[in-house]
């Protein structure tokens, strides 16, 4: 990794204020770290900020004297390389930011920082007697407003109605310095006004028509920072039932999956292949149930649950019934445990985080290609990537698969999963290989790279010069001196580092 070679403005050195400034090599290399072969500078600094009031100043400061900065509230290791920054910067580390503003259960809300991680939010809302909506084991130190903001896929299709879900609202320093409260947070008032009004920051929308969020959202920190986010969550079930469907292929379950999502049916629902459900179990630690007597490599996981006093069991129960009936209408029978998989081993994987580190996902590292199309294209996406690993010399039975409607059913995120011995150079080059040529191969056949990290940005935008140029406009006026974030997205080249 190239190291960073300008120095911290002074000036910048007195906005941090409460927080913490680290110039140690050691301490900087973690957030150059990547899974991917990502090129980027080492930071000059990171600035470890406890309150919205340092950003501000950090920003203003920055600003002034055009120094670049990288906004991350995650912990280590960071695995698209969204820490490593495209040119000489600083790193602005938002992870000790934990509190928890607001819990307005009648209206399934939280107000939280953005260094809360998922298993914090889930013991704060059980409280409350609420739950988080999260994606798959994301990693135990994975922030839930990065997560959100990344547009990471939850797990509760029914209840994702918007491609902003499960975010609200947002507290954001642009570029510019200036700080901005979208949706309904915007005002009138300040938030404990709003509160005390009985108002609940939970439309995304505004101020007026407008809708600033999705500036925001999947900019990888390149139009601001965001200080503090209004989460969605959703009623803590009383009864739960987990249930498997396995098929010898993806088609049955992608259409079983479309009727239950169009009857608002189940809770949670997602589809794995043999190779990634073994990974799934052995990150929570029950790798040692991974032999079950299933011979199809692809299996449904769904829950149907009850909330108390709106009729639990009967509610559960009704879902069970026409889930079977659809089930046997394609030949297909939901079951409530694989050999010795039990639907409470499938609780613990969606309730569950995965340690972090290359140690995680069963041991190995992998190489991810991710985006979103419709369900009915899923099989045929499947062999094309199939075809580029075992062009590349890749085993196509080694590569995991995951399905992860979104948008209840109207889309989904595909993932596919290239896992090889991080000690073996010539597996990494060889998963390295069967990515890039399935990447190019997906994009030329309609895939949607809707989050386009470093190994799909050309992919992503050399198709749509107008968008390009739109953007390029947008962040002007978000960020006229073009600090945060700099050289990211579509938003690199052009004028050199000196020039600015």
């Amino acid at each position: 990794m190239n190291t960073s070679s300008r120095g911290v403005p002074e000036e910048l050195k007195r906005a941090v204020g409460g927080g913490v400034l680290l110039e140690d090599a050691g301490s900087l290399n973690e957030y150059g770290e990547a899974c991917y072969p990502v090129e980027g500078l080492r930071p000059g600094a990171a600035v470890k900020v406890s309150e919205a009031g340092d950003v501000a100043a950090v920003v203003r400061a920055a600003r002034d004297h055009g120094v670049n900065l990288v906004p991350v509230s995650s912990g280590p290791p960071h695995r698209k390389g969204g820490a490593a920054p495209a040119s000489d910067g600083v790193v602005v580390d938002l992870s000790g930011m934990k509190q928890f503003l607001h819990f307005d259960r009648r209206n399934k809300v939280a107000v939280i920082e953005p260094g809360v991680t998922f298993d914090e939010l889930r013991a704060r809302a059980k409280r409350e007697g609420l739950r988080p909506l999260s994606p798959l084991l994301p990693r135990k130190n994975k922030s839930v407003v990065a997560s959100y903001l990344e547009k990471q896929p939850i797990t509760i299709p029914k209840y994702h109605w918007d491609t902003t879900d499960p975010l609200l609202c947002v507290e954001v320093v642009f570029g510019t310095g200036d700080v901005f409260r979208t949706g309904s947070a915007a005002g009138p008032g300040t938030l404990e006004e709003q509160w005390a009004k009985g108002n609940a920051q939970k439309n995304p929308m505004g101020p007026a028509a407008t809708d600033i969020l999705k500036l925001v959202q999947g900019a990888q920190g390149t139009m601001g920072i965001v200080t503090w986010a209004s989460v969605k969550l959703e009623l803590d079930p009383a009864v739960r039932r987990f249930r498997f469907v396995v098929s010898d292929g993806a088609e049955p379950l992608l259409c079983l999956a479309r009727e239950m999502l169009r009857r608002k049916l189940a809770d949670e629902l997602l589809l794995l292949d043999r190779v990634n459900l073994a990974r799934c179990l052995a990150d929570v630690g029950i790798s040692g149930k991974g032999k079950w007597k299933v011979d199809d490599p692809f299996v449904m996981v769904y829950a149907v649950a009850g909330y108390e006093g709106l009729m639990p069991e009967e509610r559960a129960e009704y879902q069970e019934r026409d889930i079977e009936e659809l089930a046997r209408g394609l030949g297909l029978i939901p079951r409530a445990a694989l050999g010795e998989i039990s639907g409470e081993d499938a609780a613990e994987v969606f309730d569950g985080t995965r340690p972090p580190g290359l140690a995680a996902h069963g041991g190995g590292a992998g190489r991810e290609v991710f985006f979103l199309t419709t369900m009915d294209r899923v099989p045929a996406f499947v062999e094309v990537v199939r075809r580029a690993a075992s062009h590349n010399g890749v085993d196509p039975g080694t590569l995991g698969v995951y399905v992860q409607p979104v948008l209840q059913g109207r889309a989904c995120h595909l993932e596919f999963d290239i896992y090889y011995d991080p000690g073996d150079s010539a597996a990494a080059a060889l998963a390295g290989g069967a990515a890039a040529e399935a990447s190019a191969q997906l994009a030329g056949s309609g895939a949607f790279f809707s989050r386009p990290y470093e190994p799909w940005v050309e992919l992503a935008y050399e198709k749509c010069p107008d968008t390009v140029d739109a953007l390029r406009r947008v962040k002007g006026v978000f960020d006229p001196a073009d600090i945060m974030n700099r050289g990211k997205l579509c938003f690199g080249g052009g004028e050199s580092d000196d020039a600015r």
